[in-house]
């Protein structure tokens, strides 16, 4: 099994250091956290905690997702990067598919797209984006995307986008990966339909082996069960050796090294954050190298 090392909602200057030491340690990847704006007076209900209120506030940082991760990519070499999650129908998919066709030329075929629909209608009522049709709006995106990420010229004409020929150089050597998140009925099925892997919010052990047999079941389905998928799912109970064993067995790729905030607070020491990782790695990683 695989495992990812979160660095969201951490001192900018900490970023760098800590995906070298990542790497050092033998995590597959780090991922970092989007929101483009963040309200002072969130309406919106927050889906995954029990009363709907999230955690998170708006001095909480959110560095932009592609500096970051160009500036982390930079000083490494073979760690992975993505985003987890990305509000992909919130934002310009030009932009989008020049910025991460870039980054996954930069980085050696590094990044992954870790995308997601949104839950916070009120930062799209902000942008001037339809909530509504933002299911719709991801599948066409998807579409966008890797017309784009081939290369050459390319034309669309669907729901949403509508252009003649036009090209993005240089393009990405490949496709980058997608991995989508979201928890619904519909969430899954496009993962398991659109995308390249899978990321969870949040599970129990016992909610996983299903997960598994339903993405089996679509994938089957539609035919894909053939192509690689991964499956990097945050277990919402604390890390367990045999745990991570008896789900990698039935299917998990990997698993995934919580946010410092939930061990350590909001802020704290660089210091603090590598023994957090030496003893995630020395419990969990290792034992899945030997």
């Amino acid at each position: 099994m695989k495992f990812w090392q979160m660095v969201n909602w951490i001192e900018v200057d900490q970023l760098i250091p800590l995906a070298q030491f990542a790497e050092e340690l033998g995590f597959e990847g780090v991922m970092n956290s989007d929101h483009a704006i963040y309200p002072e007076q969130v309406h919106a209900p927050y889906p995954y905690s029990p009363d709907g209120k999230a955690m998170m506030s708006p001095d909480w940082p959110y560095p932009d997702c592609w500096v970051t991760i160009a500036a982390m990519a930079a000083v490494t070499r073979r760690i992975k990067f993505s985003t987890s999650i990305y509000v992909l129908p919130l934002r310009n998919v030009f932009e989008l598919a020049k910025a991460t066709g870039t980054l996954a030329l930069m980085s050696d075929n590094r990044f992954i797209l870790g995308a997601g629909l949104g839950w916070m209608k009120d930062e799209f009522d902000i942008y001037g984006v339809d909530f509504r049709t933002r299911a719709r709006r991801t599948d066409e995106m998807i579409d966008v995307l890797r017309k784009l990420w081939d290369g050459g010229m390319v034309e669309h004409h669907g729901e949403f986008y509508d252009f003649p020929k036009v090209q993005i150089a240089p393009e990405p050597t490949q496709q980058v990966p997608i991995f989508l998140g979201g928890a619904s009925a519909p969430a899954l099925k496009r993962a398991a339909t659109r995308g390249d892997g899978w990321i969870g919010a949040g599970n129990t052990p016992d909610e996983v082996p299903g997960i598994l047999a339903e993405f089996k079941r679509l994938r089957e389905e539609a035919g894909r069960a053939h192509l690689p998928f991964e499956t990097l799912i945050g277990l919402s109970t604390p890390p367990d050796l045999d745990t991570f064993k008896r789900l990698h067995e039935q299917g998990m790729t990997a698993g995934i090294s919580y946010p410092f905030y939930f061990s350590l607070g909001l802020h704290s020491s660089l210091d603090d954050k590598k023994r957090v990782m030496e003893k995630f790695a020395r419990e969990f990683i290792r034992p899945f190298e030997s």
